[in-house]
């Protein structure tokens, strides 16, 4: 049986975003806009690996196909902000994670409204338990001091948002442009937003190297995570697929930041984090065609 590349280039993603959600968590002492300026260091070798690789010709339209990953990678950028947030807002690293993992749903919608990609029974389900979890981890007690939502779910629920309509511009980007075009135009767009926020907010001059490090190396983790989703969509896979399948990265990150970081979890927030991964697991499975009748 052949692995089909997407299927290959999906796992590289999974694993690239496992890492880069547990060492996301590290740089929490930073504000969350240095954690992103600071990050942006890391993508700079991807960056010009691919500005160096030679890939496959552009199928269509490189000028809107270019643009449109240019879009994406901002909106990407700008979700990566909150999510930071979230984790220095007193979120929990085992709950931010699986809820920002969502952002499927976002994809999957806009896959049915736009490409007319199809929703299986089971990815409904996953989407009913998403917002099942949603409910069971807002802290009640965080709520009713906060309003309706707990300050780092609200947080954490922007990202879900922005990386969905992020996911949705890659695959759209590859209709146009080869998967390594739209990664390098992706990331590039990380880059001047990195350095708007250094002159707006200039980084502390006390960093040291070790934090410099964690942040490169989480810059790194993601940047090298959107060019193998890139290139999963690149190579025939479905956004509705792909998106989600990806998004199971919470099954690697969880279980190491209750080691690492020693955070407990009650019952509550327990079945909270069971129902996404359910959720996200549900998402990434399709519904097989119909079998052909033979006349």
């Amino acid at each position: 049986m052949t692995v089909p590349p997407w299927l290959v280039w999906a796992a590289l993603a999974f694993l690239s975003y496992a890492t880069w959600a547990l060492l996301s968590k590290l740089v929490g002492d930073l504000s969350p806009a240095h954690a992103q300026a600071m990050s942006t260091v890391g993508m700079l070798p991807v960056l010009a690996a691919l500005a160096l690789l030679k890939g496959p010709a552009d199928p269509g339209n490189r000028r809107r196909g270019i643009l449109v990953a240019v879009v994406g990678g901002a909106v990407s950028c700008l979700g990566t902000i909150p999510y930071f947030a979230a984790l220095k807002a007193g979120g929990k690293a085992a709950a931010v994670v699986p809820i920002t993992a969502l952002y499927p749903v976002v994809t999957i919608f806009l896959a049915m409204a736009i490409l007319r990609e199809k929703l299986s029974r089971v990815q409904a389900v996953g989407i009913a338990l998403s917002l099942v979890a949603i409910f069971l981890l807002n802290d009640t007690d965080e709520r009713k001091e906060s309003g309706l939502l707990s300050p780092w779910l609200l947080l954490a629920l922007v990202p879900v948002l922005l990386w969905g309509i992020a996911g949705f511009s890659q695959k759209l980007s590859t209709s146009d442009v080869s998967g390594n075009t739209s990664a390098l135009w992706f990331l590039a767009a990380f880059v001047p937003v990195g350095i708007a926020i250094g002159l707006h907010d200039p980084l502390p001059p006390d960093l040291t190297w070790s934090i410099w490090a964690i942040a490169a190396a989480v810059g790194f983790a993601l940047a090298f995570g959107n060019y193998a989703v890139t290139v999963a969509y690149a190579s025939n896979g479905k956004a509705s697929v792909i998106t989600p399948l990806v998004g199971l990265y919470p099954l690697a990150s969880i279980p190491a930041s209750l080691v690492f970081f020693g955070e407990q979890i009650g019952w509550r927030e327990g079945v909270g984090v069971g129902l996404a991964l359910v959720s996200i697991l549900a998402l990434s499975l399709e519904s097989p065609p119909p079998a052909k009748v033979q006349p």
